[in-house]
């Protein structure tokens, strides 16, 4: 089958310039470097994302259900060893590919029919490529090759997450997941560092919301429940016969939210035949936006749950508690939208992203709201040995345009929370970047001592770039020179040697 063509004039942004797929697969060694990378680096620089196998509908395609691909570099003793990128072989894309089927595929992991296109990382001796609303999750090999779908050792079915955290104190991962299949309720789980879940709890939400991302702190887990929904119209056409769609779709839409669907019925849904090519979810304008705020050991009779302005948030940068003239405040650092998928159901092209900070005095339940940084940006990420602790600096993304208008200009931020200052690290205009991970040196004192590290596309060269920033300085350090562009794509994270399989 042939990709979609970058450059194919098509009316979906998602699908054009520097967020449009690539049509390949490609193994690189002895790559070009431009400046020193720093020797003690050792290890993969993954990144996951959206990209259709096939050609798509661009009046229907959503950037949200792309086909997985994830990129990866090897760097070890100052040089980029390989580059490689690899789509997750779910059933769809290796039928697309006319591959046998190789990975070894267990329904009730999730939905075969949803693509782990959203994050990678490695845990428990694991790489995994992740996806939410109750998708499966898949293990790769250190080559990024796929091995088969993830349950945990058998200790979690029905979907994960894309954005767990890792506590730095006990390296267990800590996550939130949602499931239109889960009736009223995510679950929390703790998974140990031998990659198996030790503890879950069901949460009760006021629906079956979407649920990108949590907080977490040393005491507390977050919960962000927003008016982003189930809508059933987009899953049941593919589900049932024609003539039966109107009434399916009116007795999903009674159940969602409030009744489980058993986890091997939900994850034989869609489980192989029909991929699911829009995002079903909305903005709901009846749903109430709230925050929850759980002990870390604690369970779903101890949450407590504080209004804020109906928004949506993908994205927390941090948060953290902390006393104040004997007042617990819990201190929030997120990047708010607006809205979300009302008018615009192809990607998040609505609104104008933000910094806020919010602050919600746990002794009095007063929630307080602050505007931190009013231009344009998302994908915030910090140092994470501080995840859950207080923090000075967040590194962000900043775009010109909104995705629905097609992105002309990136960024790259460095907040720093004790000045309110902002910085801009010196890129060339015509390098556009995305997702940015924080690295620390090593033995490092200061919080920004490390490096910065996400791919780039340098549009002159028309050329794919892993980019090394100094995140004190935020000078470039290094680029290494790829074989081909890198699609925008989602999240990433350094995956250092010694967590490798």
């Amino acid at each position: 089958m042939t990709a979609v063509e970058p450059g194919k004039d098509v009316a979906n942004p998602y699908l054009e310039g520097f967020l449009a797929p690539v049509r390949s697969e490609v193994t690189a060694t002895d790559l070009k470097v431009t400046g020193e990378i720093p020797a003690h680096l050792d290890g993969r620089y993954l990144r996951n994302g959206p990209n259709p196998v096939a050609e798509v509908d661009p009046a229907a395609y959503h950037w949200f259900s792309g086909d997985a691909m994830v990129h990866g570099l090897s760097l070890r003793d100052g040089a980029a060893q390989w580059y490689r990128n690899r789509w997750v072989r779910t059933p769809s894309v290796s039928r697309k590919l006319g591959e046998s089927r190789i990975a070894a595929l267990d329904p009730r992991a999730g939905m075969l029919s949803v693509g782990p296109n959203t994050n990678v990382l490695s845990h428990g001796g694991q790489t995994l490529a992740l996806v939410e609303g109750g998708g499966a999750q898949y293990r790769l090999t250190e080559e990024l090759d796929t091995i088969g779908t993830c349950d945990f050792d058998g200790t979690l079915y029905g979907g994960y997450t894309a954005h767990p955290h890792r506590d730095p104190k006990t390296g267990e991962l800590h996550a939130i997941s949602y499931s239109f299949a889960r009736g009223r309720t995510v679950q929390y789980s703790v998974i140990d560092t031998a990659g198996r879940a030790r503890r879950t709890v069901d949460i009760s939400v006021s629906g079956s919301p979407m649920m990108h991302d949590f907080s977490l702190t040393e005491k507390y887990v977050v919960i962000y429940d927003l008016p982003v929904t189930f809508d059933p119209g987009e899953v049941v056409p593919v589900t049932v016969p024609k003539w039966l769609r109107a009434p399916a779709r009116m007795v999903v839409s009674a159940l969602a939210g409030r009744v489980k669907v058993p986890g091997p019925i939900a994850a034989r849904i869609n489980a192989d035949t029909h991929p699911i090519s829009a995002l079903p979810f909305a903005w709901n304008e009846s749903y109430p936006a709230r925050i929850g705020v759980m002990p870390r050991e604690g369970g779903n009779d101890q949450v407590r749950w504080f209004d804020i302005e109906p928004c949506y948030v993908f994205h927390p940068l941090n948060a953290y508690s902390e006393d104040r003239d004997g007042h617990e405040v819990l201190v929030l650092d997120v990047v708010r939208h607006g809205r979300m998928f009302d008018k615009d159901r192809r990607g998040p092209g609505e609104g104008h992203p933000t910094l806020d900070r919010w602050e919600i005095n746990l002794t009095t339940g007063a929630v307080r709201t602050e505007r931190r940084d009013d231009r344009e940006q998302e994908f915030p990420r910090i140092n994470e040995s501080l995840t859950g602790a207080r923090h000075r600096y967040g590194y962000t993304v900043g775009t010109e345009n909104t995705f629905g208008g097609g992105i002309t200009r990136t960024a790259v931020y460095k907040q720093d929370y004790a000045t309110g200052a902002t910085s801009v690290a010196p890129l060339d205009s015509r390098l556009l970047v995305g997702e940015v991970s924080f690295v620390p040196n090593p033995g490092s004192r200061a919080e920004d001592d490390g490096v910065l590290m996400g791919f780039g596309h340098d549009l002159d060269a028309d050329e794919g770039q892993l980019l090394i920033l100094d995140a004190q300085s935020l000078e470039t350090v290094a680029r290494v020179h790829l074989p081909q562009r890198v699609p925008m794509g989602f999240h990433g994270n350094w995956c250092p040697a010694e967590s490798q399989p």
